[in-house]
């Protein structure tokens, strides 16, 4: 029963946020309402993670954090998918300053990037038996590979994809909140939450990987 339960959760979740980013995806959001948002979502990534951070310390056992992380995952796939879909359109029609940066360099760079960050997904679902946010928790600690020369590969070619995604927009305004706002938010997330609920899941074994590997490189 308990099994069920948790996986009627995870399916109710990923439905939320599928509908969530088709709405942000499909609704013309206007200059004032479109920069609230992508702006104002993200502000809230490093607070849920407070609150997550909160709730887990109250009780800190592998079971809490396995059940809590779905909530919490789930909270932080809408805050920031919403946010990068209304920052794709407001950045476009709001770019602030253009920057005539060529194509030819960034669309490679894009597509070099989103390889990368596919493989760091077939790293951790072949290291650690599971998919990134709450889809599937890892299983056990994913050391190899590249998770053996930094602890978060998956959020920095993320991380870079979408800075080059901006700069593929051209945009000073998306590259400003790329790299000022979306990256320091969700690297806070990550200290806060995410490093706490490994710990707690995986106790001492996390503890000396993270000591001997580094966050990013």
């Amino acid at each position: 029963m308990k099994v069920a339960w948790v996986v009627s959760l995870k399916v109710a979740g990923l439905a939320v946020v599928f509908a969530c980013a088709r709405l942000a995806f499909k609704h013309t959001f206007s200059a004032f309402s479109g920069l609230g948002l992508m702006w104002g979502a993200v502000a809230l990534v490093p607070l849920l993670a407070g609150c997550g951070r909160w709730l887990l310390d109250r009780r800190p056992t592998p079971e809490r954090a396995r059940l809590l992380t779905i909530a919490i995952h789930y909270l932080e796939m809408i805050l920031l998918g919403c946010a990068l879909i209304i920052a794709f359109q407001v950045t476009q029609a709001h770019p602030i300053v253009r920057i005539p940066f060529p194509h030819t360099i960034s669309w490679p760079a894009m597509q070099i990037l989103a390889i990368v960050a596919t493989l760091t997904v077939l790293n951790l679902a072949i290291g650690g038996l599971g998919l990134p946010f709450a889809v599937v928790l890892s299983k056990k600690l994913a050391v190899s590979w590249l998770y053996r020369h930094s602890r978060n590969p998956m959020l920095l070619s993320c991380l870079l994809f979408f800075t080059g995604a901006a700069v593929w927009l051209q945009s000073l305004h998306a590259i400003l909140w790329t790299v000022l706002w979306l990256a320091p938010a969700w690297i806070l997330y990550v200290r806060i939450y995410e490093e706490r609920e490994l710990e707690v899941r995986f106790g001492e074994s996390y503890v000396r990987y993270k000591a001997q590997t580094p966050f990013f490189l």
